[in-house]
């Protein structure tokens, strides 16, 4: 991160200078990159760790579970293809978190079965566990909130914190910005600058989003 010449402290990435970017995250995952797997994880973790809390998986069971959806998107990623309308990665992401999900209530249901004499015959009768609710689980408006609040917070670290401050007072609280310049000993036009620059890396991650 080059360092800014005013009170701006740092600035976006050089990556962003340009006004567009070279790849999407899609892209920078099926050609392997390490850093575009470790943002991925950073980014939808919470999205998955939710919906698993969400189907009533137990804090404990939710991290497994969402160790073995990050393994299927990694083994299954260069299949995923958006074919039809309403197709999206966030889409696919939560048909494998489901299916994941029913796996581990199946493997549970098999180990209380498990042990004397009768055990073949317990398994045998154990009735399917149900697929988690496609409502439960599902690619809607709060997977969405959460995924923008993940981003937000990996943007939010690349900025002084005078700088975020000065664009959150601005542009969310919205404070007039000669009172953010006062409070934050920063001139206008550095209020003015410190929202832009925010707003553009902000608009740059999302559009790295798989839709």
């Amino acid at each position: 991160m080059r360092q800014a010449g005013s009170a701006m402290g740092r600035d976006e990435p050089a990556s962003s200078a340009s006004g567009s970017i070279s790849s999407t995250l899609l892209d920078q995952l099926r050609t392997g990159r390490p850093e575009a797997w470790q943002r991925l994880v950073l980014l939808y973790s919470p999205v998955i760790y939710r919906w698993c809390r969400r189907s009533g998986v137990t804090a404990e069971d939710a991290a497994d579970v969402l160790q073995e959806v990050l393994a299927a998107v990694m083994r299954y990623l260069p299949a995923f293809r958006r074919e039809r309308p309403g197709d999206s990665f966030t889409a696919w992401l939560a048909a494998i978190t489901r299916s994941k999900i029913h796996d581990h209530y199946r493997h549970r249901s098999l180990g209380e079965a498990r042990g004397g004499s009768t055990a073949q015959r317990q398994m045998a009768e154990l009735p399917q566990p149900p697929e988690p609710p496609q409502q439960t689980i599902s690619a809607d408006a709060a997977a969405a909130a959460c995924l923008s609040r993940q981003v937000l917070n990996t943007v939010r670290s690349e900025f002084e914190a005078r700088t975020w401050e000065a664009f959150w007072r601005v542009t969310v609280e919205r404070q007039p910005p000669a009172v953010v310049a006062e409070d934050l000993q920063m001139s206008p036009a550095a209020v003015y600058m410190a929202k832009s620059r925010v707003l553009r890396r902000l608009r740059q991650a999302l559009a790295e989003l798989p839709e």
